[in-house]
């Protein structure tokens, strides 16, 4: 029997062939690999195909781990989890659009069953829907339910930023700080990057208010708006720098009143930016 390639958890690559590259070069900006017509893409802003340096994240990192026959199993399906992740954060799978499973299996070189737990898992996660036929699409998000689900973070996230003021955990804190600096002096800024750099700052917020729940709720909501900007607003990077700066600034200086104030100025102007985007 042929054995299936191991890949990389996180990565689209098989590990033998990162480790092998990584040797050679740390530095080595990742290439396409469009295989069967899935453009798997990493470390490249599929909008413009512009590679520029990039932070390199925990889960970027090569597990030199043996693995037995359950683990790898899972492994796989993580490894398709991160595959389809990553093609609908960068574009490569766009919102309707139809996941034909035997292609994508065979572009992972996997087969079906860790590909459909990491579609349940995506399914769970609001990323991608099933059909009547069992089939599954990924989700799209139009700007009615942008606009009504930021609305709702308008409510929400304002208060979480009120209450994590005095609970912030500097450890944390102090990298995201730094993403933000690194983001304003990249001359290209990578599309993933400035999402990665989204997604710490607004976890950070939540995790610190104190309130499991309404963190739960941010983040299911954060999922759809984050599918319409990921369509729409890709280029919204400054805006986004300078309203973090300001939630951010308030949060060290423990100013609740402050920092209620920035994360509603920056979710109208995500709502204002959106407008002016598509009419």
């Amino acid at each position: 029997m042929v054995r299936p390639l191991r890949f990389k958890l996180g990565s689209c690559q098989p590990i033998e062939r990162l480790a092998a590259r990584q040797s050679q070069n740390k530095n080595t900006n990742w290439k396409n690999h469009d295989r069967l017509g899935y453009g798997i893409q990493c470390g490249c802003n599929s909008a413009s195909n512009d590679v520029s340096e990039t932070p390199e994240y925990p889960n970027d990192r090569a597990s030199d781990a043996t693995v037995s026959d359950g683990e790898e199993a899972h492994s796989l399906s993580t490894l398709a989890y991160n595959a389809i992740s990553n093609m609908i954060r960068t574009r490569r799978l766009t919102g309707n659009e139809i996941i034909v499973e035997a292609k994508l299996a065979a572009t992972l070189g996997i087969s079906r069953t860790p590909l459909r737990e990491a579609l349940q898992r995506l399914e769970g996660e609001g990323l991608v829907r099933k059909r009547s036929n069992r089939s599954f699409v990924v989700r799209q998000v139009d700007l009615a339910e942008y606009l009504h689900s930021l609305k709702v973070r308008e409510l929400l996230e304002p208060e979480a930023a009120a209450l994590a003021c005095g609970n912030v955990d500097g450890t944390r804190a102090v990298p995201v700080r730094r993403e933000i600096r690194s983001l304003r002096s990249l001359p290209h800024v990578h599309t993933d990057a400035h999402w990665h750099s989204d997604d710490s700052l607004h976890d950070l917020i939540v995790d610190a208010s104190g309130n499991p729940v309404l963190a739960q709720m941010v983040r299911e909501l954060r999922v759809t708006t984050r599918l319409f900007e990921i369509a729409k607003l890709s280029d919204r990077v400054v805006p986004d720098l300078d309203e973090h700066t300001a939630i951010l600034d308030a949060l060290e200086k423990s100013d609740a009143r402050a920092a209620r104030r920035a994360m509603a100025q920056h979710l109208k102007s995500l709502a204002r930016h959106a407008l002016a985007s598509v009419s």
